[in-house]
């Protein structure tokens, strides 16, 4: 299901002429997330007690929404290293779309530091503050990979690792996984040319981009 939608995300940007021809870095930006804060409540007892500094309150999708700046590739940590060719964002994008900052629920879980990256022909939310990993599959609804921009929108997802996660903690009483918890939409602004100290690691993330895709 995921990847038939994103074929046809894929279909529609090119015949709308909505990218441009041309090898581009992600290097800021913004991630903003909406989540069902009653569904969480209600199906996992998890609920939103707070943000860390940095945390973009509210965030492009209403009033409850939150953001998550984009880190550029050259930062210490959690450097970002997504990068595509706007002529073809689904044949070409590799690397990760990384942020700092953290949420917490029931005042002692805290998560955060997210990556977006492509795990088993599906882009995913990987927490790397709190240790519980995969935490959303990211079902995509839209996406206009540009030269300059990019914008992508998707369903969030609760992975199988998280759902296992959640009954293992107590917290859920049923397997969740799959549960749309929520909306993400992605607003990255691109470069021509990659920061300097980040051409390694997008030499690194090009070697196992093939992997994906086979």
């Amino acid at each position: 299901m995921i990847k038939t939608g994103l074929v046809a995300v894929a279909i529609a940007a090119s015949a709308t002429g909505a990218a441009s021809a041309g090898l581009v870095y992600t290097v800021g930006g913004q991630t903003n997330v909406l989540l069902d804060l009653d569904l969480l409540s209600s199906a996992a007892n998890l609920d939103l007690t707070g943000v860390s500094d940095g945390v973009i309150v509210p965030g492009n999708l209403g009033p409850d929404s939150v953001a998550f700046a984009i880190t550029g590739p050259d930062a210490a940590d959690h450097a970002t290293t997504f990068n595509y060719d706007s002529d073809d964002f689904f044949g070409t994008f590799n690397g990760t779309i990384d942020h700092r900052g953290t949420v917490t629920f029931n005042d002692s879980i805290a998560v955060g530091n997210f990556e977006i990256a492509y795990v088993d022909d599906t882009f995913v939310v990987i927490d790397t503050f709190g240790g519980l990993g995969r935490l959303f599959d990211v079902a995509i609804t839209g996406a206009t990979p540009g030269l300059h921009t990019l914008e992508v929108t998707g369903d969030l997802l609760v992975s199988a690792s998280f759902a296992q996660a959640l009954l293992d903690l107590g917290l859920a009483t049923s397997d969740l996984t799959g549960a749309d918890v929520g909306d993400a939409f992605i607003q990255g602004y691109n470069s021509s040319v990659p920061a300097p100290g980040a051409l390694a690691l997008l030499g690194l993330a090009g070697l196992g981009s093939r992997r994906r895709r086979r």
